[in-house]
């Protein structure tokens, strides 16, 4: 039978659930189980496409084109898979999907109820899941916090399925935070007893307990939680600060968390094998060069609104022995003045974020122009890609007051405009063009020579382009259009040649790059920020 691990948290939320849910797929898939994941999130919202990165972090896209929780993106680097917008549910998914059964008449003669109609839908969401992808264990993360009333139908149906699905084949992991007192040092275990107690009180007994602590409980701690939270001493672990976050699977490891969670759940697995996940830890913590990067966006006061990019960016790092200082520039201080760009001669690469609206827009197009005349390399992803086209556009070839439409409707030069089949829709959610499409690359060009192939998939989320009107006149200037779309009707990809390196991405490579397996625009630019800094270094 399918085994289903339920993660919860306690205390607060942003306690680290996600990467100790992806830590216990490692843990099971280095001992041959097949894992699936799935991030549960009480908003009511839909998806999470529409909400403002400061709300909610970055939105992660599926090769399907979901617009999902950030945590998908920790799943599929940790696992290596590919998940699908199904392995998101939200409070939005379930309620509309009720409403819809009840309009069309499948509830006929019943009183729709929280219970059993609605859980019986993330029930089912859940066990869908566990079919399509045939995993030995489905793990299910339950965003938020014991105790948060949108997320009580979602435990309720958690509590249901552990009598339904029998003990051997349910698990509940509670992960909690442990704080210490600066005055005393002492590690506080009250905040846990009473998560613990607010789980109990819904219907919930934890199997496991997982203790969020800068460092390793000590013994009376491990002591206490055992004795009020009512589980052995041996199902309480430490999820302490680590160097990287990659290291968390082997640390919890050595504590027996893998063989305790095989035991409970009566699997049968193999002897675990870490010799290349502790490969792909060391290589992050040897680096025998720092890298800083200029991370120039209007989001950076909440720097998981790019997660997804500072992984690639270390997963490359990591790659060539480097090590990654990241330097976030609010590029709305560049447009208050303008002399502040200089802080970008500090750093040995540029990266252009993507985002939406004109906010620190034309302090994105300064940074861009202060990394293409002083050959800083660059790499501009999405948004940054389309304004990288702006920039060239207004001081290379000389069109003054190009834009993008999204920004600027009257532009006189519309070098990024609408795409065709954006115009006219009344919806927002949902309807960016997203997921993977194919790319066709041209020989012989910078983008082709990381890739070392002349297709790829990337993914995408986004609603404008670089306006075919101008295609002519841009790689007349010395632009070089080096990816395209299957029909040959949009540009994916462009570069400056006799540049160190200059590319700009209309997809999001980030979002398939993993540990030990950088993206090849990530690794390229990686790459050329270490000549860089070779470079200045001999000068």
């Amino acid at each position: 039978m399918t085994k289903y691990v339920f993660i919860t948290g306690g205390v607060l939320s942003s306690v680290g659930k996600g990467i100790v849910t992806s830590s216990i797929g490692k843990m099971l898939q280095v001992r041959g189980l097949s894992v699936t994941a799935i991030k549960i999130d009480p908003y009511v919202n839909v998806d999470a496409g529409t909400m403002n990165p400061f709300m909610h972090g970055e939105v992660f896209v599926t090769e399907d084109g979901g617009e999902t929780d950030l945590d998908l993106g920790h799943y599929e680097r940790f696992l290596d898979v590919n998940l699908s917008k199904e392995n998101n549910i939200t409070t939005g998914q379930v309620y509309g999907a009720v409403i819809s059964k009840e309009r069309r008449g499948d509830y006929l003669g019943s009183c729709v109820q929280i219970i059993p109609h609605v859980t019986d839908e993330i029930k089912e969401r859940i066990k869908a899941v566990a079919r399509r992808s045939g995993a030995d264990v489905v793990l299910i993360e339950i965003g938020g916090t014991v105790g948060d009333i949108e997320g009580l139908p979602f435990l309720e149906a958690a509590r249901q399925m552990y009598i339904e699905e029998g003990e051997k084949n349910v698990l509940f992991v509670h992960v909690s935070l442990i704080p210490i007192l600066r005055t005393t040092g002492e590690q506080k275990t009250k905040p846990t007893q009473h998560s613990v107690q607010e789980l109990r009180r819904i219907g919930i007994q934890p199997g496991i307990i997982v203790a969020r602590c800068e460092t390793m409980l000590e013994p009376e701690a491990i002591r206490k939680i055992a004795l009020f939270c009512n589980v052995p001493s041996k199902a309480v672990f430490t999820s302490p600060d680590a160097r990287t976050i990659y290291e968390v699977p082997l640390l919890l490891d050595r504590q027996g968390m893998g063989d305790y969670i095989c035991e409970r759940l009566d699997l049968k697995p193999s002897k675990p094998d870490w010799s290349s996940w502790k490969a792909i830890v060391e290589s992050f913590n040897e680096a025998s060069h720092v890298l800083r990067i200029a991370m120039c966006g209007k989001y950076t006061k909440l720097t998981d609104s790019y997660v997804s990019i500072k992984s690639a960016l270390e997963h490359a790092a990591a790659y060539v022995g480097a090590r990654i200082e990241l330097e976030w520039f609010e590029t709305t201080v560049f447009e208050q003045d303008h002399s502040k760009v200089s802080g970008l001669r500090e750093c040995c690469g540029i990266m252009i974020l993507p985002g939406f609206g004109a906010r620190g827009v034309e302090g994105k197009i300064l940074a861009v122009q202060y990394a293409r005349e002083n050959d800083i390399p660059l790499l501009g992803i999405c948004f940054g890609f389309q304004l990288a086209i702006v920039e060239f556009a207004r001081n290379v070839v000389g069109l003054s007051g190009a834009h993008t439409t999204e920004v600027e409707p009257t532009t006189p030069h519309p070098v990024i405009d609408l795409l065709p089949e954006q115009r006219g829709l009344k919806e927002l959610g949902g309807t960016m063009r997203l997921g993977a499409s194919k790319i066709l690359l041209k020989p012989d060009t910078l983008v082709s020579r990381l890739y070392g192939k002349d297709i790829v998939y990337e993914r995408h989320r986004h609603r404008y382009e670089v306006n075919p009107k101008y295609w002519d006149v841009l790689e007349g200037a010395g632009l070089r259009f080096s990816g395209w779309d299957e029909e040959h009707l949009r540009v994916e990809f462009f570069e400056l040649p006799g540049k160190r390196f200059y590319l700009g991405s209309q997809a999001h490579p980030e979002f398939k790059s993993r540990p030990g397996k950088p993206s090849p625009p990530y690794r390229g630019f990686i790459e050329a920020c270490l000549r860089y800094l070779k470079d200045e270094k001999m000068k």
